[in-house]
């Protein structure tokens, strides 16, 4: 039998529109008058990125990595894949690294030295959603949108085999009780 999960939200729109708009607010303050080079981790961080950047009211440039540690379903294989290599050169510019999540850090944090190594002016990572309980490696985060318990979560491109990213709200996957 294939019946849809149950969902449960646990950030609504509004808490994170909240949360991006204070984020943006913090990024204003570090990079005003820098020209950052965003980048997002595909595919999970691209609705977040696109409402982030709208609040920020300075020149920037954006481009998207593609990595991959998950094949179906909600396990990561600890393995991770470049899948869409950097458009951009990093040497020398200010990079932020825009996030959906980070869970075990495996995946930011290959990312976060793939970049180092390409020797960047300064390298941050902002993230809309932490799960430090399910951390394997450590992973510094300077801006935080939310601390999340370690449940399955989708929506806001957060996704569960390539479903539910558009879900407006960041729900959790309710677990079925067992007979």
């Amino acid at each position: 039998m294939n019946s849809q999960p149950k969902l449960r939200i646990l950030f609504s729109r509004q808490e994170i529109e909240a949360a991006v708009s204070r984020l943006a607010a913090e990024i204003r303050q570090d990079y005003h008058d820098k020209c950052p080079l965003l980048i997002g981790i595909l595919k999970g961080s691209f609705m977040f990125l696109a409402d982030l950047i709208r609040h920020l009211d300075f020149p920037l440039e954006v481009d998207f990595i593609g990595l991959s540690s998950y094949g179906k379903g909600e396990r990561t294989s600890g393995k991770i894949k470049l899948v869409k290599p950097l458009g951009s050169s990093v040497k020398g510019r200010e990079v932020l690294v825009i996030e959906d999540i980070v869970d075990t850090g495996l995946t930011t944090a290959f990312c976060l030295d793939y970049l180092q190594q390409r020797k960047p002016a300064s390298l941050k990572l902002c993230v809309l959603t932490d799960k430090p309980s399910r951390r394997r490696v450590p992973v510094t985060i300077d801006y935080l949108g939310f601390t999340a318990p370690n449940k399955f979560l989708v929506g806001y491109g957060l996704d569960m085999n390539q479903k539910f990213r558009n879900l407006p709200d960041i729900c959790f996957i309710e677990e079925e009780e067992q007979c």
